[in-house]
């Protein structure tokens, strides 16, 4: 239960996200939900603008999910070897493609509990894929910058993705989860950065317990 005081600061923090960042969206390059998932997968451990520069050709070579499921394994590994971890990747992305093509017509899931039955697709991939290419709150996506703003603004004191989300989800309206997620990645990547903060540019400098802490940390 949240308190009516931390009620107010986390109305404000959503207000000034989208005063700061009301444009913001998926970085992904995609023009469907099969690209997106695609795309999601492969940007684990790994960041959106180096996947950018490798989908443009594996969605010529792979357009859908019947193409991604007849892959050569070692043909996919040759395409996507710059994002990291391209063997894991290869393999989850040939196993959701066949699965895509086996078990749902082709057709990416619009709910969490099929999303979930892919190959590489944990609950962040699914609220990626259910928010952005389908406009469904199943909650609030949290990536390396939504965990580590979430920790420094007191949103959480959780770790684990999972239960970071849980908090989340228990303070943030429904109707936010989408674009927190979006604008909070934006805050992360622009001011709020993970070695080097800038919380003098920071808009949310008043409502966070850490400000200029975070300052005299990097600069040790």
């Amino acid at each position: 239960m949240v308190n009516r005081k931390e009620a107010r600061r986390v109305f404000e923090i959503i207000r000034l996200l989208e005063q700061e960042y009301g444009e913001a969206e998926c970085a992904l390059h995609h023009e469907d939900a099969y690209q997106l998932l695609v795309a999601t997968i492969l940007s684990a451990q790994c960041t959106d603008a180096r996947v950018n520069l490798v989908t443009p050709a594996l969605f010529r070579r792979y357009p859908d999910p019947h193409a991604l499921a007849q892959a050569e394994l070692d043909e996919l590994q040759e395409l996507i070897r710059s994002t990291g971890f391209f063997r894991n990747k290869a393999r989850s992305l040939q196993g959701s493609g066949r699965r895509l093509v086996d078990e749902f017509d082709g057709e990416v899931p619009s709910n969490m509990p099929d999303l979930l039955k892919l190959p590489g697709v944990a609950r962040k991939t699914a609220n990626v894929v259910l928010g952005t290419a389908y406009g469904i709150a199943s909650g609030v996506v949290v990536d390396t910058h939504v965990g580590r703003l979430s920790r420094r603004l007191g949103l959480t004191y959780e770790k684990t993705p999972v239960k970071v989300e849980k908090d989340l989800m228990g303070m943030i309206p429904r109707e936010e989860w989408i674009n927190f997620a979006h604008r909070l990645i934006h805050h992360g990547r622009r001011v709020c950065q993970s070695r080097r903060p800038r919380c003098g540019e920071c808009a949310f400098a008043d409502l966070c317990p850490r400000v200029g802490v975070l300052t005299q940390e990097s600069a040790r």
